[in-house]
């Protein structure tokens, strides 16, 4: 959490975390060269080019696809997550350098605007094996620009968090975009099916992790709470762990149960910054703290601890022996609730 915005918030963490991207992407590259250089030595410079950093865009999105639902899954995978808005933007500029050099190499030399011809040069858009597939390349690195150009929290600030959200879950139609970007491109031109093997291995492995993180985000949602005199009976005290919490969906809202110094507080699971789930965060200094990026609310009234301003809405909880009991209907965001000694 930070009052100001910074052009990028530093800590060792983050420093390290960003060698290693700029590390990988280089070794790629050069590796990529190497190896086609070795096999095909005829191979223009210009072409080496384009498909290393347009197989590297597509790994690394695979990738950025994947760790959402595998920080769910896994606990291990949170830091990555947490530092995800670098290798997204590391991702951009691999595809606008395959995406320049593409413009320069087939459109920049005639006497027609590079943008216009890529439209223009193929006029086949009712075909499907002919259909101008670098246009479905163009707005993916629209959509991708767009996402990395507002990825600072100033924009995430300014925006609002769910409008902010909304802009970047754009990363589906893009992936869209580049998933029929390339398998029209190979029945029109001779693709290297190391890409198209990345491209189909990649979306059965981003299909399947969305999938199984749907399935247990599900029981959550199925799970059966009893209604006993206007409240609802959720778990027993037991069944959270100390400084953790146990979700639970009330009135079709998602709310975590923290337990902590002998209390139990329920506050609304949706954190305010990026919509992280605080229930799978933990009590540090005793506030609960947003295991995507560290945004802290006091668990009484949900407000952020001063002079940070965010709130989040609260549930009153009662105990009838090991059982915990919570009234459905949540409190204004802020609000201060006595927390249920245990």
């Amino acid at each position: 959490m930070g009052l100001d915005y910074k052009l990028v918030l530093w800590n060792k963490y983050k420093k390290t975390y960003d060698k290693i991207i700029a590390a990988s992407m280089l070794l790629y590259i050069i590796l990529f060269a190497a190896i086609t250089l070795i096999f095909n030595s005829e191979t223009s410079i210009e072409t080496i080019v384009i498909r290393a950093f347009g197989s590297l865009a597509i790994i690394m999105l695979h990738i950025i696809l994947v760790i959402g639902p595998l920080a769910r899954l896994n606990i291990s995978f949170l830091p990555i997550l947490y530092n995800r808005r670098h290798l997204g933007v590391s991702m951009f500029i691999a595809a606008f350098i395959h995406g320049g050099f593409s413009m320069f190499q087939f459109h920049a030399l005639g006497d027609v605007n590079p943008i216009y011809s890529i439209f223009t040069s193929n006029m086949d858009y009712g075909s499907l094996t002919n259909f101008p597939f670098q246009v479905l390349g163009f707005f993916a690195l629209l959509i991708l620009f767009l996402m990395a150009s507002t990825s600072h929290d100033f924009f995430l600030g300014n925006l609002s968090a769910k409008v902010w959200k909304r802009l970047h879950m754009m990363i589906y139609v893009a992936y869209a975009l580049i998933i029929a970007h390339v398998f029209l491109g190979a029945f029109q031109q001779e693709t290297s099916p190391f890409t198209i093997g990345i491209l189909v291995t990649g979306f059965i492995l981003v299909a399947s992790l969305h999938l199984i993180t749907a399935f247990k985000e599900r029981k959550i949602d199925n799970a059966k709470t009893y209604k006993k005199e206007g409240w609802l009976e959720v778990c027993t005290i037991s069944e959270i762990e100390e400084d953790r919490a146990k979700i639970f969906t009330v009135n079709n809202e998602r709310v975590a149960i923290f337990k902590y110094d002998g209390k139990l507080a329920a506050i609304h699971n949706v954190c305010k910054h990026q919509g992280g789930p605080l229930g799978e965060g933990k009590i540090i200094d005793g506030c609960i703290t947003c295991p995507w990026h560290g945004y802290q609310y006091l668990p009484s009234n949900g407000q952020s601890p001063p002079p940070f301003t965010e709130k989040v809405a609260t549930y009153e909880l009662k105990l009838d022996g090991e059982i915990v009991y919570i009234h459905p209907h949540a409190f204004e965001e802020g609000t201060e609730v006595k927390p249920c000694k245990i």
